[in-house]
C-alpha cells in the first residue's frame, strides 16, 4: 500500500512535543527527520510536498502483538509479513511480534520465521516478545499449563544464543527467576514481570534483579489486599517499573486505567493492545497458541471464559484513553510512542526530533489515522 516518498517532504499540523501539542511541521529527508519547525509555518518555508494533518505524532509502538487481521504470530514468515502490513491503518510503525507459551520444539521455528520475515512489509517487527513459558501456573491465563510446567533450563540457555529476542515476560516467583532476569538484562533484553502470583516482596526482588516492566498490569497478577499488596501495588508504587496496560474496557475497567495513571503518571505507563488474530475481523472462532478462541463484539475468550488476548487496535486504544481519563491527546500518544521507545532503548524512535527515524503517524481531528509513515516512506494513506 506504499505511495512512496520524495527525497524531502514535510508534515504540517499540531505536532507532539513531549506531552503537549504545538503547531508546526516536521521535515523529512530520506529515512530520517531533518528539521522541526514550530509555530504557524507558511508554505514558502516548507520543502517539496506537504502532507496536512490535524495531529502529527511519532509512529505508534506496540510491544505486545500476538496477531491480528487473521494472522497469528507463529512459525510462518508470510503471516508476519501480512500482519506487518495490516497494522499500518491503525498507525503502528514498530511492534514486537509476541510468541505465547509453546512447546520447546516450537521456539526455533518461531525464531526462523522472524528472521525470514520481510522487515519492509509494513510496520517494522523490531524483535520478538516471548510471553512465557516461565510463568506462574496459578496465573496462566490463556497460556497452556503443560508447556509452563515443562519449561526447562535448557530452553532458556538456548534463548540466550538468539539475537532476535527483545522482550521476555516471566513470573518472578518461578525457581531461578532472578538469575534468568539478570542473564537476560546482561544481553540487552528487556524483562517484564507478568502472569505472576508473586507477593509484593518477590515482585520487588525481580525488579531489583533488573526487570523494568509489568505485563498487562492488573491482568493475571496477584490481587490487591491492604495487608498483602501483591504485584498490582508493586507495579504502581515502584518508580523503576513501567506499567503496560490494555485499555479495551475488558482487560482493564476505565477506573483501573485512571488509577494506574494517578499512581504512575504519564511517563511510566505504556499502552499495548495484546491483540490476537481476530483483531479487526469481527465475531467468530480463531486460534491462539494452538487453542480455540471465541470472539464476540468486545472480547476473545477460551471455552471456559478466560480472556485470550484482545481485539483492540492501537488507534482505538488512544481514543479510549482520551475518552476515559484526564489524559490529553498528546499524553495518550506519549504513552504509545516515547514511553515504549525509552523502555526498549530505541534512541531514534518515539519522539519527533531532528536525526530521529522518520516514523510518523498523522491523525485527523477525530483521532482517525490519515497516514502512516515508516522510515520516511508513506506506507498507508486513508484516502
Amino acid at each position: 500500500m506504499s505511495t512512496g516518498a520524495p527525497a524531502q517532504f514535510a508534515i504540517r499540523g499540531q505536532i507532539v512535543e513531549g506531552q503537549h501539542l504545538v503547531p508546526g511541521a516536521v521535515v523529512v529527508e530520506g529515512d530520517h527527520i531533518v528539521r522541526i519547525l514550530r509555530g504557524p509555518v507558511p508554505d514558502g518555508d516548507l520543502p517539496g510536498q506537504v502532507i496536512e494533518g490535524a495531529i502529527v505524532s511519532p509512529g505508534l509502538i506496540d510491544l505486545q502483538v500476538n496477531g491480528g487481521f487473521g494472522h497469528e504470530v507463529a512459525d510462518d514468515p508470510r503471516a508476519l509479513d501480512a500482519l506487518s502490513a495490516a497494522l499500518l491503518p491503525s498507525g503502528v510503525t514498530t511492534y514486537l511480534p509476541t510468541v505465547v507459551t509453546a512447546a520447546e520444539a516450537f521456539y526455533p521455528k518461531a525464531f526462523a520465521a522472524f528472521r525470514a520475515a520481510d522487515k519492509r512489509a509494513g510496520a517494522v517487527p523490531a524483535g520478538l516478545h516471548l510471553e512465557g513459558p516461565f510463568l506462574s501456573p496459578a496465573k496462566k491465563g490463556a497460556h497452556q499449563l503443560k508447556y509452563i510446567e515443562a519449561a526447562s533450563d535448557a530452553l532458556f540457555e538456548r534463548w540466550l544464543e538468539n539475537n532476535d529476542i527483545a522482550l521476555v515476560t516471566l513470573a518472578p516467583e518461578r525457581e531461578g527467576a532472578n538469575a534468568r532476569i539478570r542473564a537476560l538484562v546482561e544481553r540487552g533484553i528487556v524483562v517484564s514481570l507478568g502472569h505472576t502470583n508473586a507477593t509484593y516482596e518477590v515482585f520487588i526482588a525481580g525488579v531489583d534483579a533488573g526487570a523494568s516492566k509489568a505485563t498487562h498490569h492488573f491482568n493475571a497478577m496477584t490481587a490487591i489486599h491492604h495487608r498483602a499488596p501483591g504485584a498490582m501495588v508493586a507495579t504502581m508504587t515502584d518508580g523503576r517499573v513501567t506499567s503496560g496496560i490494555i485499555p479495551d474496557g475488558v482487560h482493564s475497567h476505565p477506573a483501573t486505567v485512571r488509577l494506574a495513571l494517578m499512581a504512575k503518571g504519564y511517563d511510566r505507563v505504556l499502552i499495548v493492545t495484546d491483540m490476537m488474530s481476530a483483531a479487526g475481523l469481527g465475531p467468530g472462532t480463531y486460534g491462539l497458541g494452538g487453542q480455540q478462541v471465541t470472539v464476540d463484539e468486545t472480547s476473545a475468550r477460551l471455552a471456559d471464559g478466560t480472556l485470550a488476548g484482545s481485539i483492540l487496535t492501537m488507534d482505538q486504544a488512544i481514543r479510549n484513553l482520551v475518552a476515559w481519563t484526564d489524559a490529553s491527546i498528546a499524553q495518550a500518544l506519549h504513552m504509545c510512542t516515547a514511553v515504549p521507545a525509552r523502555l526498549m532503548g530505541w534512541n531514534r524512535k518515539g519522539q519527533l526530533r531532528a536525526g530521529h527515524d522518520a516514523d510518523i503517524t498523522v491523525f485527523d481531528d477525530q483521532l482517525q489515522v490519515m497516514h502512516t509513515i515508516v522510515g520516511g516512506e508513506v506506507r498507508f494513506s486513508a484516502d
